[in-house]
């Protein structure tokens, strides 16, 4: 069983290291944020002095302030770090892999410091799971999981019972598609399916990045009720990451998606009806500029987005005009970030905000293009470890260019991982056995270039 910790804030020397004046990492910022900022940082630097960097995860301050860092590579072994969603109770779910080509999931308290339960799967390069249904269970998207003794791909999302410690539903992308009608290799990182949410009650958006589509799944029915996109049709979606599903005023069904190799956000919306057959979605809103591999996009409250701009190391959030007014860098190679207490799902729509068509971004400082700044900020971030000085246990102050390359697994061969933090793991076995209970009825629908590194070539994450 999984086991609480309580724990006391983190009291690391590094966490008493001076916050540089001026800030090398706070780039525009023209208004404060309504809130913290968390940005969670892969760990790679791409260029001919590349190679495996440090994971972590930063809290940003609404003045572009470090607020604390959580150096998850050294405290946990984390090797990539991926997806991070806020929980209700103000904590961070994390999705991680760690050496040994394992998945750690943990709910990390920002006010301690301190991880308060994990669990690790025996399962490769997870790049998201979601607590659902108030906690009891964990969807998580499953690749890189090619089955050489029955020689069958078993890519999947499954939900795993935290009580039971059972997975108790799955879905196999091998049951419905055919590796024939498919450009990708069935038996390698056959879908990369990179995401996966609960968008309404037993469905579930899923992002098979390899074949260029959003897709939602009735738990119940095992259907696919929802799709954009199309494999090989780059003009609409090119290995796209972290789509978000959004709903209009009227209840469009609408999809705000960080379109990665086409280098832009996209939102698309299908007023009609037809969900799944491509014809119904109309692209409603572009935002394009000065970006490079964006793989995530947020919708604020306010009407703004949140933008992972991932190769070029930052955050930033931009106007439906595009204009950005916020920005920080954290490098190397961002991978998510979530606004609190906002979140990561919600917000107007562009067709709500009537602020359909393409925007460019502009307003930014343009430091991802100074490599001397970037490796500045990155010293600084390394050297602090939990909170920053002047911060309190809460967050509050206490005084009132980047070269496209191609990562690979074999960054990761080097080690196993060992638990720390108090808490105890459970280690989901690789031949787990799958129970699939009966549901209910069907839920409407509507609320880098080559780099080798380590043992092998793969392209990018």
């Amino acid at each position: 069983m999984v086991a609480p910790v309580v724990a006391t804030p983190n009291t690391d020397a590094r966490s008493v290291a001076s916050q540089a004046s001026p800030n090398p990492c706070a780039g525009t910022i023209d208004a404060p944020t309504n809130g913290t900022t968390v940005i969670s940082v892969q760990g790679f630097r791409f260029g001919k002095n590349g190679g495996k960097r440090p994971a972590k995860l930063v809290g940003v301050g609404p003045n572009g302030e470090i607020e604390w860092v959580h150096q998850s590579a050294e405290k946990y072994d984390v090797a990539w770090g991926y997806d991070v969603d806020r929980m209700d109770n103000g904590n961070l779910f994390v999705t991680a892999t760690v050496k040994g080509h394992r998945t750690l999931v943990y709910e990390f308290d920002p006010r301690t410091q301190e991880r308060v339960w994990s669990k690790t799967f025996d399962i490769a390069d997870t790049h998201d799971a979601d607590l659902i249904n108030n906690g009891s269970e964990i969807l998580l998207a499953n690749m890189r999981n090619y089955n050489a003794s029955a020689q069958r791909n078993d890519d999947r999302i499954f939900v795993y019972n935290r009580t039971t410690e059972e997975i108790t539903w799955e879905w196999r992308f091998d049951d419905h598609y055919d590796p024939e009608t498919l450009e990708e290799n069935y038996t390698d990182d056959w879908t990369h399916v990179n995401d996966v949410d609960k968008v309404g009650e037993g469905l579930y958006l899923a992002s098979p990045r390899n074949f260029d589509q959003a897709i939602v799944v009735n738990r119940s029915t095992n259907e696919i009720v929802m799709k954009l996109g199309e494999d090989g049709k780059k003009n609409i979606l090119s290995e796209q990451h972290n789509p978000d599903y959004l709903e209009s005023e009227n209840g469009t069904p609408t999809l705000l998606v960080g379109d990665s190799e086409n280098d832009r956000i996209v939102e698309y919306a299908n007023p009609d009806g037809n969900l799944t057959n491509g014809e119904g979605w109309n692209r409603t809103w572009t935002l394009t500029g000065n970006l490079s591999w964006p793989r995530d996009a947020d919708r604020l409250p306010s009407g703004n987005t949140l933008v992972t701009d991932s190769a070029n190391h930052r955050v930033v959030e931009v106007t439906p005009e595009g204009e950005v007014v916020w920005e920080f860098y954290a490098p190397w190679l961002v991978y998510d970030a979530v606004r609190l207490p906002a979140g990561e799902h919600g917000g107007p729509t562009a067709t709500d905000l009537n602020a359909t068509g393409t925007a460019r971004l502009h307003g930014d400082s343009g430091r991802h293009a100074n490599a001397t700044a970037l490796s500045r900020c990155h010293d600084v971030l390394q050297n602090i470890s939990g909170l920053a000085n002047g911060q309190g246990p809460t967050g509050e102050t206490t005084d009132g260019q980047a070269t496209e390359g191609r990562t690979s697994e074999g960054a990761m061969d080097d080690g196993e991982t060992t638990a720390s933090g108090g808490e105890t793991e459970d280690r989901e076995p690789a031949s787990a056995k799958t129970g699939v209970p009966g549901f209910g009825p069907l839920a409407a629908v509507g609320a880098l270039g080559t780099l080798l590194v380590g043992l092998g070539v793969a392209r990018r994450r």
